[in-house]
Parts: C-alpha cells; sequence; structure tokens
C-alpha cells in the first residue's frame, strides 16, 4: 500500500477513534474535538517533513516546501470540525487527501517545484455558530467583525470567546489582518465527499463540481388564514393555511419540473411544515402554518425566476383561498464558480490517472467558495459517498478517496506545475 493510502486509513481511523460520540462523531468547532482533529493533522505533517503554523483563527497550514518560495503555491485541504453525532468524513476526507497526497511526494522522494500547502479551516459547519466559514473568511481578512460576536447554539458564548480560549487571536481577525494572502495561492483544490447520491447512483468515484451553488432562503414564511371548525365550516367559508401552502409546494415543484426540461438545475426544499401545537387539532381548520422555504441553483437566472414564481404562486394563493402567505425576511448567498480553466486541468489529470469523473454542481456550501469570491482559481473534487452527510452513516469508501489523490498527483506532476 503506498503510504499516502496508508495515512489516509490511518488518520480517518484516529479521528473517527478520537471524536466518537454514539452514534456518530462529535468534532465541536473551536472546542476539544476540533482540537482533536488538528493535533493529529499536525502530527502527520510534521512526520512528513512539513513546515506547520496556525494563523490567528486556528487554521493549520501544513507546506512541503518548494525551492522557489515566492512562487504563488497550490493549496489543498477542507475542515476537520462535523456536526454534532455526525458522520467522520465530511471534511475530514480533504485534509486526508492533502496529507496523503504530500505522503506520495515524499514516499517518492519528489520536491514540488513551489509550496504545497495543505490547509484545515475552523469552524466551516454552521451546527456551532450561526455564521458561514468563519474560519476561511478570517483567513483572508474579509470576516466581518460583527460575526465574531454571534453566540455558539449551545454554551451561549461568543465566537470571539471560544477562539480566544482555544488560544487564538481574536482581536486580531476583528481587524482584519490577513493571515494569508490571496494573491501568494496559485490555485486551490477541496476535496469533499459528494453529500448526495449521484456518484453512488452514475457509479463514478470522483466528481469535478461546476459550481458551488447560490440561493435564497426564507426561514419565518407564514401562511395565515382563519381558524375554524372541521364540520361547520363549508369549504367556500374557508381560509385553510394547509391548502394554502400545499398550493405552494405544488406550484414550486412544477416550477422545478420546468427548469429541469430546460435541461437546468435547481433544488426546491419546503423544509418546515408546522402548525402551533397550542391550536392545531384534529377538529380544526388550521389558521396559520410556519414554513421554511430554501431555493438553490448555479445558475442565477434560474434563481430569479423561481423567485419570480414565488411571489406570483403567493398573490394567486391569497386571492383564491383567502389565505395570505408573508415570506418574511429573504437569506441570500452568492453563487460560486469554480474556475474554467482548474477545472479542466483537473479533468485530464484524471483522465491521465485513469480516474473516472464526472462533472456536478455542490448544492451545499464549502470553504471553498469563499477563495472563489477572493479571486483565487479554487475547483473541487468530491468523492463518491453512500448515505449522504451530516449523520453518522457517510460510507465513503477510503479507496475512492486514493484516487481523488491519484487526481491531485497527476496533476501536480503536470498541469499543475510542481514537478
Amino acid at each position: 500500500m503506498k503510504s499516502g493510502a496508508a495515512l489516509v486509513r490511518r488518520f480517518l481511523g484516529a479521528l473517527a477513534e478520537g471524536s466518537a460520540d454514539a452514534p456518530g462523531v462529535t468534532r465541536d468547532a473551536y472546542g476539544p474535538g476540533e482540537q482533536m482533529a488538528h493535533d493529529l493533522a499536525r502530527r502527520e505533517a510534521l512526520a512528513l517533513g512539513c513546515e506547520v503554523r496556525t494563523d490567528a483563527a486556528g487554521n493549520l497550514m501544513m507546506t512541503l516546501a518548494g525551492p522557489d518560495r515566492d512562487a504563488p503555491c497550490l493549496l489543498v485541504g477542507s475542515h476537520l470540525d462535523s456536526v454534532p453525532h455526525g458522520g467522520n468524513y465530511d471534511g475530514a476526507a480533504g485534509v486526508a487527501a492533502g496529507l496523503a497526497l504530500i505522503a506520495d511526494l515524499v514516499g517518492a522522494g519528489i520536491q514540488p517545484a513551489q509550496d504545497l500547502v495543505v490547509v484545515a479551516f475552523r469552524a466551516e459547519e454552521a451546527a456551532w455558530f450561526p455564521v458561514s466559514y468563519p474560519g476561511s473568511e478570517a483567513m483572508l481578512g474579509t470576516l466581518d467583525p460583527a460575526l465574531l460576536e454571534v453566540l455558539h447554539l449551545r454554551t451561549g458564548l461568543t465566537l470571539a470567546h471560544h477562539m480566544g480560549a482555544a488560544g487564538f487571536d481574536p482581536d486580531a481577525v476583528r481587524r482584519g489582518e490577513r493571515q494569508f494572502d490571496p494573491t501568494r495561492i496559485g490555485a486551490f483544490v477541496e476535496v469533499h465527499i459528494e453529500q448526495g447520491p449521484v456518484l453512488i447512483g452514475e457509479g463514478v468515484p470522483v466528481g469535478l463540481v461546476t459550481a458551488i451553488a447560490g440561493g435564497f432562503r426564507h426561514t419565518q414564511a407564514r401562511a395565515v388564514g382563519a381558524w375554524a371548525h372541521s364540520g361547520a365550516t363549508p369549504r367556500a367559508y374557508r381560509q385553510d393555511a394547509v391548502l394554502a401552502v400545499a398550493d405552494m409546494a405544488a406550484g414550486l415543484d412544477a416550477a422545478w419540473d420546468a427548469i429541469e426540461a430546460a435541461g437546468r438545475s435547481a433544488t426546491i426544499t419546503i423544509g418546515v411544515v408546522a402548525t402551533d401545537p397550542a391550536l392545531h387539532g384534529g377538529s380544526r381548520v388550521a389558521g396559520e402554518v410556519a414554513v421554511c422555504i430554501d431555493i438553490r441553483s448555479e445558475f442565477g437566472d434560474v434563481l430569479d425566476g423561481v423567485r419570480r414564481e414565488l411571489l406570483t404562486l403567493t398573490a394567486g394563493i391569497a386571492e383564491r383561498r383567502g389565505v395570505a402567505v408573508d415570506l418574511g425576511p429573504e437569506f441570500t448567498w452568492e453563487i460560486a464558480q469554480m474556475d474554467a480553466g482548474l477545472l479542466t486541468a483537473l479533468e485530464a489529470s484524471a483522465a491521465a490517472a485513469g480516474v473516472a469523473t464526472m462533472r456536478l454542481p455542490s448544492g451545499a456550501g464549502h470553504d471553498a467558495a469563499v477563495l472563489a469570491s477572493a479571486g483565487v482559481p479554487t475547483a473541487m473534487l468530491f468523492v463518491r459517498n453512500a448515505h449522504g452527510s451530516h449523520n453518522p452513516d457517510e460510507a465513503m469508501d477510503p479507496a475512492d478517496l486514493d484516487q481523488a489523490v491519484a487526481v491531485l498527483m497527476a496533476y501536480v506532476m503536470g498541469s499543475g506545475g510542481l514537478a
């Protein structure tokens, strides 16, 4: 077994053992679980002869030095925190892949022409703090200082408090001090398990991500009609909030059909449908339903079209059913396009390595979006993984991660220019 493959199995096994929290694993952001994972990565990197440093936000950089220290580096990595009772591979597979790449280069006696840096970002999972990507944002000096005051969803203490308690420097982050100059990064490749079923369904081990979807979400939407007696209120006199939500769901589903028929992609989810248990009952027409609506796509015009359709649907529901749909505030996030040239180079590298791939978008967010937004040429490799993510049943085969590492090796030995 190659040294990189052995490292993958050793590292992921130690992570699972060190963060076991039945029925899954828990690696809490800026807590002992995430720190344990960073300590493991640090030990592996030092054993490989890497330079290791931790920045003000706690991001871990592990560098296999090249002779030209001024040349832009290749950055590879992901995050090491998890959701509570989650799976072992989400994020961690990307750090393992970067370390395995270094192990294979060292094992072959190959020094890269410029620095190869493996990064382990902090706090990617929003399960701990209600903020996206504070680690990578802080690394680039782009984290909104106000977000350091968001509260941990369990302890009630601030992000700044937890960052400082873990031994880092929230004041430097607050001042916007850049920890890594993005102009010094020639390319960033994030390896990550696929969080959906496409690669499993297609029988392909590695995916090439075309874009990280943008989207919008209404977390406080409400359909407001009138509570009524189920037996005493004829249909013509009802303002049924449940049927209003059903109409909206059916209309959005029809819009999704039209998007796919046009050869485009999106995801449309109504993730919360709830009535007030203090008011609802088997003999009542529901007068109010709370709803959460989540729309995502890699295409801006698709998002715009769904937004218009949603407004058209709510207006029609108000007229037809006498139910007002208040969408509440809209939370949005931008599409992050992956670098076309880097994507093509990785595709060629996969072919050279004999690794089957396919292109697909990412519906979930990743630290790669932050790097891409900063102008860094960015790409993602997805690794086939059964049973989704954020659950104990994640089932990535390490042999598939080996294939992603083979793609990276072919890239650095060829078009990556590191040989």
